[in-house]
């Protein structure tokens, strides 16, 4: 990974807009849809700016400007000297998903976007503001926090009552609230993997990959797929112990290890 995406909020806060014409436009567009205020060069408040100039000599001058007050600077396309890029959007407000590629390619990121349009239904933000909006019945129904979430990721589950890429109505929360089964507790899976590239991971592999509260695994299995672990997944180089921890642990095993 080569650069950390993050979702700035920038509602009510200035941004420095240098530049003119459609390059600026298309910038001030995507700053104002955020909330942010556009505001010029001389701004003491901002701590982010957009630099929109052709002129490749002229724009390096005032980026260095820029990053010399402190400030983290975008360079329309000039990714190698931008602080951060901006992604291509679907935006299911509150729900976004970005596409980034680094500066290497915006017609990617943007074919990127367009198919997953095509993917996420409309009723994806309501749904989220749903399950905020039912935060405290959730928390009643499962006070502890590894119930709660194996609840949820089974809801979220393709197919599941919860599942992002399903059409849904109003009353989806708490008609969910009301049947959801309770969540398995303490699990233990031995998966013995196709081969060491995570494009061979079946669906239920890459599903159980994202729940996992913790990865045992070989020592020859690769980086790249127990990348696709959840982030705050424990990862153990080692056999599980006996009784497993507590929640949903896996083994990764190699079949070219292990015959």
């Amino acid at each position: 990974m080569d650069q950390l995406p993050i979702f700035v909020n920038l509602k009510g806060r200035n941004v420095i807009l240098v530049g003119e014409g459609d390059m600026a436009d298309a910038k001030r567009r995507l700053i104002e849809r955020a909330g942010g205020i556009c505001v010029d060069a001389g701004d003491k408040d901002a701590r982010i700016a957009f630099v929109a100039i052709a002129d490749e000599d002229e724009a390096c001058t005032v980026a260095d400007a820029l990053k010399a007050r402190g400030l983290l600077v975008n360079v329309v396309d000039r990714p190698e000297i931008c602080d951060f890029t901006t992604p291509a959007i679907v935006d299911r407000t509150p729900v976004l998903v970005a596409v980034g590629t680094g500066g290497a390619s915006a017609g990617m990121a943007k074919a990127i976007r367009q198919r997953i349009e095509t993917l996420l239904p409309e009723s994806l933000g309501p749904l989220a503001n749903a399950i905020s909006a039912a935060r405290e019945k959730i928390r009643a129904r499962w006070p502890e926090g590894p119930p709660r979430r194996r609840a949820l990721d089974h809801g979220f589950a393709a197919g599941g009552l919860l599942d992002p890429f399903g059409n849904h109505t109003p009353d989806t929360v708490d008609h969910w609230l009301k049947v959801a089964d309770e969540p398995k507790g303490n699990r233990f899976i031995e998966i013995t993997l196709l081969t060491n590239n995570p494009d061979d991971l079946t669906l239920l592999t890459a599903r159980l990959l994202g729940e996992a509260d913790h990865v045992f695994h070989d020592t020859d299995v690769s980086a790249a797929i127990l990348n696709r672990a959840r982030a705050d997944a424990v990862r153990h180089a080692s056999a599980p112990p006996s009784p497993a921890p507590d929640g949903l642990s896996l083994f990764l095993r190699l079949p070219t290890t292990h015959g």
